[in-house]
Formats: C-alpha cells, structure tokens, sequence
C-alpha cells in the first residue's frame, strides 16, 4: 500500500485502500501544479458547485465519508475551507471555442483569479475566451474557484483566433467605449493589469472606460463593463 498523505501515514480511502503506487492524496496534490496537468491532461475541482456544474463524467470523483476519509480532502485541498467532494476531469472534454458574436482575449492575463472572474463575466454575456502564451492556467485551483463553474460553458480557444472589429482596451487615450459603434462581431483585448496591452498587439481601435477619481480599473471589472457595453448597444 503506498504512504498516504495523511499525518500517520495510511491511506485515506474508505474501503479498498489504493494501489501501490498510486496514492490518490498524492495524485491531486500533482494536479495543483501546472506541469503536471499539462503533462497528464488533468486537472481537480474542488467543491460541490464546480463539480455540479461539470458536463463531463469524472474521471474519478471522491466524497467526504463515502470513498475518502474528510480528512483527506481537507489536507489536499487548496480550498480555503475543505470541501466535502473532488471531481478529477480530463481536459480535454472542456468545451471547445465556439463563434459567438462577442469575444475577450486576454493577453498575458497572469492572475488565476481574474483570468477565473473573466470566463464568468464570458459565460454571463454569452462571450468566448481567447488566452495568448502567458496567461494562468484556466484549469487551476484559484482560476477554477473564480470562475464558479463557468469553466464547463465558456470554449477556449487561441489568441490569434480573434475575429470581428479588435478594440484594444486601454487606460487612457483612443475613444470612449459607449462612443464606439459596437453594433456588430466584437473582440475586446485586456493585457495583464500592471504591463496593459503592449502597442505590438494589433487592433483596430483603442478604447478607454470613463471612470471617476481612480486611476485605472481591475482587468476583470473592464472586461465585464466591455461585454455590459456590447450587450447594451446590440439589445
């Protein structure tokens, strides 16, 4: 039996202890780190909502005091407080990018959390993702718990894939957004909040958000005020 991860070292599983080899504590705990779902194709969510939302049959799904101990979740979780269920999902069955009339892509989005708090503003205006080299890993731990289950409606696809009129979404400088004529297939282009979006990006047009007394918004919050913008002059 391998050494699980629990502090006096047997296995959590409930039952049939795991196979030599293939301690399942251990194998979410390689799941947290991008290499190794990039290496296996996988990847975990933790929490029954991420889990509910899942369109896809886990590959293996464990439950606090049904085929683990609770306690094993609790230690392997990156959660800030232990979930009762982790669902193990191949990341392949993720939908695949669709055409939908509107599109963000993200440029080096680097923060799991907004790349997260994006795909669930997408998923509210009915938009698609696209992610340049760079950006986190939508699959992980802090992506997935920001997008709320937003992961399983939202296809994403490649930076290069964008189509429409491209307006590049600054801090300052170019047109006002509620000037700019949105009435037609739009993609909005968001940079990492400290670097923006460097002048090499092409588009087409740049656009600012009128704000007040701050100096610049969050890169979740201006593309989600962006999508609010195209829904309201194309409703």
């Amino acid at each position: 039996m391998a050494t699980c991860l629990l502090t006096e070292g047997r296995c959590g599983r409930l039952g049939t202890a795991c196979p030599s080899g293939k301690c399942v504590a251990r194998h979410i705990r390689k799941l947290q780190e991008r290499r190794w779902r990039d290496k296996l194709g996988l990847f975990a969510a933790e929490g029954e909502d991420l889990v509910e939302a899942a369109t896809a049959e886990p590959v293996e799904l464990l439950v606090a005091g049904e085929n683990v101990e609770a306690r094993l979740l609790a230690e392997v979780s990156t959660a800030p407080h232990p979930p009762r269920v982790i669902g193990i999902y191949r990341r392949e069955d993720l939908p695949p990018v669709e055409p939908r009339p509107v599109t963000l892509a993200l440029w080096r989005v680097s923060d799991p959390g907004n790349l997260g708090a994006l795909i669930r503003a997408a998923d509210a205006f009915g938009a698609s993702v696209l992610l340049s080299e760079g950006c986190a890993d939508p699959t992980g731990p802090k992506a997935l718990r920001a997008s709320t289950g937003s992961i399983w409606r939202v296809g994403l696809g490649s930076f290069a894939d964008w189509k429409g009129l491209r307006v590049g979404l600054t801090s300052g400088g170019g047109t006002s957004l509620p000037s700019l004529d949105l009435t037609r297939e739009v993609t909005f282009l968001l940079g990492a909040e400290r670097e923006g979006l460097p002048e090499t990006v092409e588009r087409d047009v740049d656009a600012w958000i009128p704000i007040g007394a701050a100096e610049s918004l969050n890169v979740a919050v201006a593309g989600s005020i962006a999508l609010y913008e195209w829904q309201r002059q194309n409703t």
